[in-house]
């Protein structure tokens, strides 16, 4: 079978999605900038050539990503779903400079460090209450109990949405992500399915704006409904992309932060120990849980010219995937890439992009993960894998466990 076939299999392979680091170790040795048919795009996987397209904004675009997938629609199913693609015309996430460095000026100031640390103990008290309900009811399961709900709590609380609304905002945002599942491809019914949701959305998102122009409130779409000058106003459009963005992209990347955190710490039970010893510590694990087994596998861009890296030239108008799992596990930059090591201090990972692109959340995501962790670290301190068999799901642009249950103390 040629390289091209090989890799393109592999890279289908249920063994992929349930560990995708070998296959990244021969792509970064075999072919580290490699066209996949599978999926649509050029896969970059080593940290070097990683960095470079994140950092040269002037050469690779996010603009146009959303627009370059529905492109590959057939023309009578395409004109069905316009909407969704205008939806991605704009915002922080699907806009280059100077749009997007206005739009990260202004949430910037929504994720402040003082922001986040007045938010801290509302944080802490979730994650016990959802510790509480786990022991009432004798059973946990990581994800499902505490790694999905405490993110989602929290964004929908910092956005203004009421807690009872929050599993109607999972639902569209289960939706809506499953639009890149399958990387550079796409297909009629997800595409439907996207803007269908999006739509609901939508219209849920103008009437709080609506609420807002009314009665201000202290929340992050009240500030940015009352922006003040010209510069810092948002039209409609805007606000809505931006409450879609923080919501979608805000809740499940943090859980699956502690969902495969949790899971390396357990199938590494010396890791597990130390930090129980060393909670102070918990920082430091959470940057080398982030390169382990990050919670985003692929960064994506357009490239805007034809571009050279290495030995192969993408040209202009193609989608490039700038793996971030593989960056993390590159020998060249990490020494003993695949091993988890909690104490890592020399750890320049890329779990959270690079480059203008830089998750906005991040220090969000960060808090809460080591929050969440802790609080388990404290008050399940004896839990285990139960040894069920462990399920990935089969999806690009998220790595993330369809459940982990595990067996909690006697």
């Amino acid at each position: 079978m040629s390289k091209q076939g090989s890799f393109d299999d592999s890279l289908q392979s249920d063994s992929f999605f349930q560990n995708p680091y070998p296959i990244y170790q021969t792509l970064r040795e075999e072919a580290p900038v490699y066209w996949c048919e599978a999926w649509g795009a050029w896969v970059v996987t080593r940290y070097e050539d990683v960095t470079a397209v994140l950092r040269q904004s002037d050469a690779f675009s996010s603009a146009g990503r959303v627009k370059y997938l529905l492109r590959q629609l057939p023309p009578q199913a395409h004109e069905h779903i316009i909407a969704l693609e205008r939806h991605y015309d704009i915002g922080l996430a699907h806009t280059d400079p100077p749009d997007h460095t206005r739009l990260r000026s202004l949430l910037t100031k929504a994720f402040t460090p003082r922001v986040i640390e007045d938010y801290r103990p509302r944080i802490e008290r979730v994650a016990n209450e959802l510790i509480d309900e786990a022991l009432a009811k004798g059973s946990l399961d990581i994800i499902h109990d505490i790694a999905y709900p405490l993110p989602a709590t929290i964004i929908a609380e910092l956005i203004g949405a009421p807690s009872e609304d929050i599993g109607l905002f999972r639902e569209w945002a289960v939706a809506i992500n499953q639009l890149f599942e399958k990387g550079g491809r796409v297909t009629e019914a997800s595409a439907k399915l996207a803007q269908d949701s999006l739509f609901t959305m939508r219209d849920y998102i103008i009437g709080m704006v609506e609420e807002r122009q009314r009665t201000l409130k202290n929340d992050i779409l009240g500030r940015l409904v009352s922006a003040k000058s010209d510069e810092e106003k948002l039209t409609i459009n805007e606000l809505v992309s931006t409450v879609v963005t923080l919501f979608v992209a805000g809740h499940e990347t943090t859980t699956n932060l502690i969902g495969n955190g949790m899971l390396s710490l357990l199938q590494h039970p010396e890791q597990w120990r130390a930090l129980q010893d060393s909670p102070k510590s918990i920082g430091v694990a959470i940057e080398e849980i982030l390169r382990y087994e990050p919670s985003v596998p692929r960064a994506w861009r357009i490239a805007k010219q034809d571009v050279q890296i290495g030995d192969q030239t993408i040209p202009q108008g193609e989608l490039v995937f700038a793996m971030l799992s593989s960056a993390n596990r590159d020998p060249n930059i990490f020494a003993n890439p695949d091993t988890f090591d909690i104490n890592r201090t020399q750890n320049r990972h890329v779990a959270f992009g690079y480059g203008i692109h830089f998750c906005i959340g991040a220090p969000l995501a960060r808090t809460e993960g080591a929050i969440a962790i802790n609080a388990m670290l404290r008050r399940l301190p004896n839990l285990q894998l139960t040894g069920e068999e462990l399920k990935w799901r089969h999806d690009i642009a998220i790595r993330s466990l369809e459940a982990l249950p595990v067996r909690l103390p006697e």
